[in-house]
């Protein structure tokens, strides 16, 4: 069964593909995925001409979930040594 998240079309959850993770349009390619890339310092441009199936437009709706998906969660922190 695909779930999709309400605000976010192009994201979709299936627990039979790749464990559950949020996915651009059902595809087997993961939000955490695609954010590794652009981590990665890979551009959309070059995003979207090695992985032709994608459109700046998951792109762009994958960094607008992650960020609301941050502010939906805490995370465990240490105390930085000095």
């Amino acid at each position: 069964m695909q779930l999709q998240h309400p605000d976010y079309q192009r994201i979709t959850i299936n627990p039979e593909v790749c464990f559950g993770k949020p996915c651009i349009r059902g595809m087997r390619f993961p939000v955490t995925t695609l954010l590794g890339y652009l981590a990665s310092g890979m551009t959309t441009d070059e995003l979207i001409k090695d992985f032709p199936f994608l459109e700046k437009a998951d792109i762009l709706e994958a960094l607008a979930f992650a960020s609301r998906a941050m502010d939906e969660k805490m995370l465990p922190l240490k105390q930085a040594r000095a």
